[in-house]
């Protein structure tokens, strides 16, 4: 049996309170909303009670973030992109912030089983005003169990429209990418980091959003396969090449704390579930 579930969720701003509605078709619902850092800002924990994905699996995630709201949103676990006999699971998320709102996107990194077909989608939408802080983690088969990504095909599309692309292809029969200099140098997870906004960025504003993010990069175990740029006026992003999950989810969070410092002059308060 394969799974074709929608999610829509939505943040608006009432009573100076960030409200999340959702309406949802199939097994991906999010949990009970929680402002562990006041009325300001909605916390979300976005569920997919299967736990992966198999060929022929759709998942559809559409999240809107309303004028002056703001909502962060993880997950509990991974997202597991199973063995495949040929056909496609795909996971479609778009994400919608209007002006003067703000959205952290921090799922949990998606792993890539061995024979897996794969796509994982990411489009981002923002309003000139718009602001957020996102991140995306693949790992490449699971190490620790000493099963290795040997054969399948994956695609990692991330895009804000007109302004910023990143598509890529892992097919693991291709050596020279997975296990060359020039590509992933044999390390089984690439992760990245990213702040967004709607409209340019100032150049003040956006060598801080650098400086950070290289101020944590340089005290890294990571450092040496990590790298902080500025493709766009509204993009700031941060890649990493690890060993492993740990070590690269650590320095997005930190990176992460340090944005949400000094872009938006909040602490860092990490959602509930990641000290479970």
């Amino acid at each position: 049996m394969t799974w074709h579930a929608s999610l829509s969720l939505v943040y608006g701003l009432e009573a100076e309170r960030s409200v999340a509605r959702f309406v949802h078709d199939g097994p991906l619902r999010v949990l009970k909303s929680l402002y562990p850092e006041g009325d300001a800002v909605c916390h979300n924990v976005l569920v997919h009670p299967p736990g992966g994905l198999v060929g022929g699996d759709t998942l559809d995630i559409a999240v809107h973030v309303g004028t002056g709201a703001h909502g962060l949103i993880t997950t509990p676990g991974a997202t597991r992109f199973y063995r495949s006999s040929g056909a496609l699971a795909l996971q479609r998320s778009a994400l919608r912030v209007e002006a003067g709102a703000r959205l952290e996107w921090l799922p949990m990194e998606s792993i890539l089983y061995n024979g897996c077909q794969a796509e994982n989608h990411l489009s981002l939408e923002l309003a000139p005003g718009a602001e957020l802080i996102g991140w995306d983690v693949t790992a490449l088969g699971l190490p620790h169990a000493g099963q290795a990504y040997l054969s399948g095909r994956f695609c990692q599309h991330i895009e804000l429209p007109g302004i910023w692309l990143e598509r890529g292809l892992l097919d693991a029969a291709d050596t020279r990418l997975l296990a060359g200099p020039l590509g992933l140098a044999g390390h089984a997870c690439m992760a990245s980091v990213f702040f967004a906004t709607g409209n340019p960025l100032g150049r003040a504003r956006r060598e801080l959003a650098l400086d950070t993010a290289r101020q944590i990069m340089a005290a890294h175990a990571l450092k040496a396969t990590a790298g902080a740029t500025s493709p766009n006026p509204q993009v700031v992003v941060l890649r990493v090449l690890a060993p492993q999950v740990e070590s690269a989810m650590s320095l997005l969070r930190g990176v992460w704390a340090a944005w949400r410092q000094a872009l938006w002059t909040l602490p860092a308060v990490p959602p509930r579930i990641w000290a479970t």
